[in-house]
C-alpha cells in the first residue's frame, strides 16, 4: 500500500519466480537463492556471488514447476534515467510483483530509520544510515551495493562575491552557512576540504539556516541530518531566513549547499560558485582520488532477507540491467537528447572514468566508501568508524558487476 509522505506516483510491475522441481535425491535440490544465481549465469552473469560453481550448480537447475509464487514488495526512491526501467516494468525484480513509489530521500530516511517500516526495499541517504547505525544502534535493514545517486561536490560550495575568497584556503576563520549539518553531501563536502585543501570544521565558523530552498526537492530531513558534533563553533541563522538568504544578506560569507541556493539558480550577481570551472576541478580529483562521491544507497529490511535469502542478489541484479538499458539509450543520445555535445560529454567522461562509470557492487567502490566513513568519524558525527561489513548484508558483499557492463 502507498506510504505516508512519499509524495508520488505508484507503479506496479510483475515478473514470477518459478520454483525448480525437487530431483530425486537431497542432494542435488537446489535453494530458490541457488536457482536465482543459475539464472543470472545463463542470462549474461551481471553478478558474481562468492566462489560459487557455476557449472555444477548449473547442473542441478530443472524444469520449473507449473505453480509459480511471487514475492510483493513495495520498492522506493527517485525516477533517476537508469532507475526507469525498473519503474516502468522492462525490467523486472526476479521472483517478485514490485510495487515502485516515488519519495523524497528525506521523507524516506524518515521512513526507514524512525517511521512505520512498510517498505521492502528503498533508496536511503548514506551518512543519516551510517549514523543511525553507529548511532542509535539501528539494525532493521541493511545495504545492499547499488547506489542511484552520486556525484561530485566541488560544484556545491557558493561564496559571495564581496568577501574576499578566490581559494579554498580563503575559507579558513569565516563563516559558512549550511542548510542542515549531517547530511552526506555537506560530510563529503567538509571532506574534501580539509583531504585537498586542509581547511578543518573547526577552522570554520558554522550557521545552520532555519529553512532550505531546496526542500521542496528533498523533503523534510531526518534528523540525523542535523547531528551537531563538539568542538566546533556552530549557531543557528536567524528565523525567516533560508541559507540563500544568509548568503545574499552578508551573514555569512560562504555556503555549502547539496544543490543550488534560490539565489544561485535566479543569478543573483553577487553569489558564485568556488570553483569557477568546477568540471575540471572535479575531473582531477577523480583523475588522482579514484573517488566517485556516492550520496544515496539502496537499503533493504532485514526480516525480509532472512525469509528470502535470494532476494538482495535479485535486487541487485534488476538495478544493474535497468542501468545496462540506459547506457545502451546513451549511446544514441546525441541524437534524440537536447543537450548540443552530448556525444563529447559521454566520450570524455569514458575516458576518465572507464565504461562502466556508475559502477555497483564493493569492489569498484570500496576506496570512495572507506574515504566517508573516515570522514564521518574524525568530523564527530559517527561515534566509531565504520566500515563495509557493517552496513552491508554479509550476502551481498561479493556482488560484481560483469567487466563487460558500461557504454
Amino acid at each position: 500500500m502507498p506510504i505516508t509522505n512519499l509524495q508520488g506516483r505508484v507503479i506496479g510491475t510483475s515478473c514470477a519466480w518459478a520454483e525448480p522441481e525437487s530431483p530425486a535425491h537431497d542432494d542435488t535440490n537446489l535453494s530458490r537463492r541457488d536457482f536465482l544465481k543459475v539464472g543470472m549465469l545463463a542470462s549474461g552473469a551481471t553478478i558474481t556471488v562468492g566462489s560459487m560453481l557455476a557449472r555444477e550448480v548449473a547442473a542441478q537447475a530443472v524444469k520449473s514447476d507449473a505453480g509459480s509464487r511471487e514475492l510483493d514488495i513495495s520498492v522506493a526512491g527517485y525516477p533517476f534515467d537508469h532507475v526507469t526501467p525498473l519503474i516502468d516494468g522492462r525490467v523486472k525484480i526476479e521472483g517478485c510483483n514490485t510495487t515502485f513509489q516515488q519519495g523524497k530521500i528525506g521523507d524516506l530516511n524518515t521512513h526507514v530509520l524512525s517511521g512505520p517500516q512498510e517498505l521492502e526495499v528503498t533508496e536511503i541517504g548514506l551518512m543519516p544510515f551510517m549514523l543511525a547505525y553507529a548511532n542509535e544502534g539501528f539494525r532493521d535493514y541493511s545495504l545492499i551495493p547499488v547506489f542511484p545517486l552520486r556525484t561530485f561536490r566541488h560544484k556545491s560550495v557558493f561564496i559571495h562575491a564581496d568577501r574576499g575568497i578566490q581559494r579554498p584556503e580563503d575559507l579558513k576563520g569565516r563563516r559558512i552557512g549550511t542548510p542542515g549539518y549531517s547530511s552526506t553531501s555537506l560530510t563529503w563536502i567538509r571532506g574534501l576540504m580539509q583531504h585537498e585543501y586542509g581547511v578543518k570544521p573547526e577552522d570554520i565558523e558554522w550557521v545552520v539556516s532555519a529553512a532550505d530552498s531546496s526542500a521542496n526537492d528533498v523533503g523534510q530531513a531526518s534528523k540525523q541530518e542535523n547531528v551537531l558534533p563538539k568542538g566546533i563553533s556552530i549557531s543557528v541563522g536567524p528565523e525567516g531566513k533560508d541559507e540563500s538568504d544568509l548568503l545574499v544578506d552578508g551573514d555569512v560569507d560562504a555556503l555549502f549547499h547539496a544543490g543550488e541556493p534560490r539565489a544561485f539558480i535566479e543569478g543573483h550577481p553577487k553569489i558564485k560558485r568556488l570553483f569557477a570551472d568546477p568540471r575540471t576541478t572535479e575531473r582531477d580529483y577523480f583523475s588522482r582520488t579514484g573517488i566517485f562521491p556516492i550520496m544515496h544507497a539502496v537499503a533493504m529490511r532485514n526480516d525480509i532477507i532472512e525469509t528470502n535469502p535470494w532476494l538482495p542478489g535479485a535486487v541487485f541484479n534488476a538495478y544493474s540491467q535497468a542501468k545496462q538499458i540506459q547506457y545502451e539509450a546513451m549511446r544514441m543520445g546525441w541524437l534524440y537528447g537536447t543537450l548540443p555535445w552530448y556525444g563529447q560529454e559521454l566520450e570524455e567522461t569514458r575516458a576518465v572514468m572507464g565504461r562502466n562509470f556508475w559502477t555497483y557492487g564493493i569492489e569498484g567502490n570500496r576506496k570512495t566508501l572507506d574515504a566517508l566513513f573516515q570522514y564521518s568519524h574524525e568530523q564527530g558525527l559517527a561515534r566509531n568508524r565504520l566500515s563495509i561489513a557493517d552496513l552491508f548484508h554479509p550476502s551481498t558483499l561479493k556482488f560484481t558487476e560483469s567487466p563487460d557492463r558500461g557504454v
